[in-house]
């Protein structure tokens, strides 16, 4: 995610530089614009895909919980069959 946002922020100082070096009427303002757009579009892409990865790893998460609940329940149904077979009825 920090490199996402330091991608970005180059990347828009480097449209800035570009954009500055036109207005001043110099030629080659062209490789400050395309190396901000691409820094600009890396970072995003990289932010985009850290929240993607968050979200995934919260679902992920979560899921094994609910599996850990089931199984929980499943081995106390277990348990309390077994004991209810064990004990002996009495007369």
């Amino acid at each position: 995610m920090k490199r996402g946002l330091i991608l970005v922020a180059v990347g828009v100082g480097l449209n800035l530089l570009g954009y500055s070096i036109k207005r001043n009427a110099f030629e080659d303002y062209g490789w400050a614009m395309i190396l901000g757009t691409l820094s600009f579009g890396i970072g995003f892409v990289s932010i985009f895909y850290s929240f993607v990865r968050k979200v995934e790893y919260k679902g992920i998460i979560e899921e094994r919980a609910v599996e850990a609940e089931k199984k929980e329940q499943r081995e106390n149904d277990l348990n309390e069959s077994d004991n209810s077979a064990s004990v002996p009825a009495q007369p």
